[in-house]
């Protein structure tokens, strides 16, 4: 299938990212989000990333131009119809995915492919909730997608051979280098990562060592270019929760098991950056 049209379903942090990246291919792509806000502030976000680039000599204001004009956006998910590629970046919720790939089920044309960011959900149940089981998969694109070289593709015992094939060439005219992993809770990448992430929460929360010291050894002694908190911070603590309790409810291995702490901070609505204040304060 040749892919000229991309649609992105939610224009946060990482539906911003991949905008960027497909907007940098070539690509046409639109960006859609139900808040009028959220749209726009992923526009001016990629404008301003991109206005650095200029500002840097990295990147010519022409090149800058036609990137900007291949991004179209809009509120209504009926716009995605004619894409050939929609990439879902909606909230870590499960229900409400499928309930987006049903919907677009409906709306698209048969040959369009659907895809998935999620970092650890079920893409099997989300490819159930559609009649096109054969062309959906995950597509994840790993923080930010900008910049980070692996984009990790999720095949289910439905996915086809055919719809692998596609957005591994896709992935690979982004730039990126391609893995395959099989619809198991995590994947590859969170599925090795977020035991790590949580024991740093938990080295926290039982007073081994402080925020900055775990932080601060983990930067310097293994070369990490943030610290476990940090990450937790960027990728958001309540995604970060969804994502522990979603492989905890799979494995039931204690290692995924989320620390009492990161429950008490994201009900107490210290979810990170997006929020203004998490392990650090950004205020």
């Amino acid at each position: 299938m040749n892919i000229k049209k991309i649609g992105v379903l939610g224009t946060g942090q990482m539906g911003t990212g991949m905008i960027q990246v497909f907007a940098q291919a070539g690509f046409e792509v639109i960006g859609v989000d139900a808040l009028p806000a959220s749209v726009d502030k992923a526009v001016t976000s990629i404008d301003k990333r991109l206005s650095g680039r200029v500002d840097k000599g990295k990147m010519s204001i022409e090149d800058k131009d036609r990137i900007m004009a291949n991004i179209t956006t809009s509120t209504d998910i009926k716009d995605l119809s004619d894409c050939d590629l929609v990439e879902d970046a909606l909230p870590e919720d499960l229900e409400i995915k499928k309930q987006a790939f049903a919907e677009l089920d409906k709306l698209c044309k048969k040959e369009t492919i659907f895809g998935s960011v999620t970092s650890g959900l079920s893409v099997t149940d989300m490819a159930a909730a559609t009649n096109r089981g054969d062309k959906v998969l995950g597509v994840h694109f790993h923080n930010p997608a900008p910049v980070m070289r692996l984009l990790e593709l999720v095949q289910t015992i439905m996915t086809s051979d055919e719809t692998i094939a596609t957005i591994r060439a896709l992935g690979e005219t982004l730039g990126k280098t391609v893995v395959v992993s099989p619809d198991v809770g995590g994947f590859i990448v969170t599925r090795l990562f977020t035991p790590f992430l949580l024991g740093a929460v938990r080295m926290l929360e039982e007073g081994i060592a402080t925020r900055d010291d775990i932080d601060t050894s983990m930067k310097m002694a293994v070369n990490h270019p943030m610290g476990p908190l940090e990450v937790v911070d960027f990728i958001g603590l309540d995604t970060e929760l969804s994502i522990a309790e979603s492989l905890y409810e799979e494995t039931k291995d204690p290692k995924y098991a989320p620390p009492l702490l990161l429950r008490k901070m994201v009900t107490a609505g210290w979810l990170g950056r997006k929020s203004g204040k998490g392990f650090y304060d950004y205020k």
